[in-house]
């Protein structure tokens, strides 16, 4: 045997995710539990209707006491379907009356459920922005990834925030779309396929929008449970790292948001939160009630593999694509 075969082989480690730390704090971000009336293939959360976690009412009192005390000027509601959450509308309210903007993330089928017939009406008194779940313009893919019917029944949501004014220009009632790939690729362009939305949507449905938003699928719960179980879930890593973009660096949402799970702890993202990767070094486990004294401008934010999806390409975020 000769030297050259004694060698230890090279093995090259692909690079951690730059370190990041936390700008002026502007975002809260509530998950008010994870009871939804429906269970997506994409879904980071893993809800659906069987999910019994909700916030109780002396954590949800926070939310506009913090809002308050630290000058936040968003509230983005999610979930499960927040407005399943029997405090949801007091809590619009109360933020409202802050001057706070509230964003719900709708699912959309959510406005012809049983007992929700005037939600749809309550966000437009409230001036409630509505960032609304439409993966595809086609029924065929929305059903694949959402459920038998849910095309439909997005659409006639879409009809009653159309009919009261969200997505006029001028209104004040601002609707966006979210779109999320079918499978492990990076999204297209933003802009172009807003354009085909809009194009689609108006042409086949008369439906409006203000703007769409392209989500990349987070490789984490029951989206990393299906690729894993194809065996592209390193294929689907690798691609996010091959296509990490520094200069979306600066924009990531944890810059400028904290999200609440709802047991009231902190964490940088949302994703985070379904990873129980704790906000900054997670010892000890920060609380909401904490932000009531506690300013976390300048905090190191946790970072892992499954942020590549953020920084990946064009980049993206709860408010879509980056660059």
């Amino acid at each position: 045997m000769g030297v050259a075969d004694l060698r230890v082989p090279t093995v090259t480690l692909a690079p951690p995710f730059p370190a990041l730390s936390r700008g002026r704090l502007e975002t809260l971000q509530v998950n008010l539990g994870y009871r939804c009336n429906q269970s997506c293939s994409h879904c980071h959360v893993n809800a659906g209707p069987s999910r019994t976690e909700m916030m109780d009412p002396a954590t949800i009192v926070l939310v506009p006491a913090v809002l308050k005390a630290r000058g936040l000027t968003s509230l983005d509601l999610t979930g499960g379907a927040p407005e399943l959450h029997p405090g949801f509308r007091d809590l619009v309210r109360q933020a409202r009356g802050l001057g706070v903007a509230v964003i719900d993330r709708c699912n959309l089928t959510i406005l012809s459920e049983p007992g929700q017939e005037d939600l749809a009406a309550f966000l437009a008194q409230q001036a409630v922005k509505v960032v609304a779940s439409l993966p595809c313009y086609s029924a065929d893919n929305v059903d694949r990834q959402r459920g038998d019917g849910v095309f439909e029944r997005s659409l006639a949501g879409l009809r009653q925030l159309n009919a009261l004014g969200y997505g006029d220009a001028g209104s004040g009632l601002e609707l966006d779309l979210v779109y999320n790939p079918q499978g492990p690729q990076l999204p297209p362009p933003q802009a172009a396929l807003e354009a085909d939305y809009r194009r689609e949507l108006a042409d086949r449905f008369g439906l409006r929008f203000n703007r769409l938003f392209t989500i990349t699928n987070m490789p984490i719960q029951r989206f990393a449970a299906v690729l894993r179980q194809q065996g592209q879930l390193e294929t689907y890593m690798a691609l996010l790292r091959q296509h990490h973009n520094p200069a979306n660096l600066a924009q990531v949402m944890c810059r400028s948001t904290l999200s609440v799970d709802w047991q009231g702890f902190l964490y940088d993202c949302d994703f985070n939160q379904m990873l129980d990767l704790p906000a900054g070094t997670g010892s000890p486990r920060a609380h909401l009630r904490q932000l009531l004294e506690q300013d976390p401008d300048g905090e190191s934010i946790a970072v892992a593999d499954h942020c590549f999806g953020c920084s990946a390409g064009a980049g993206s975020s709860c408010g879509g694509a980056l660059s």
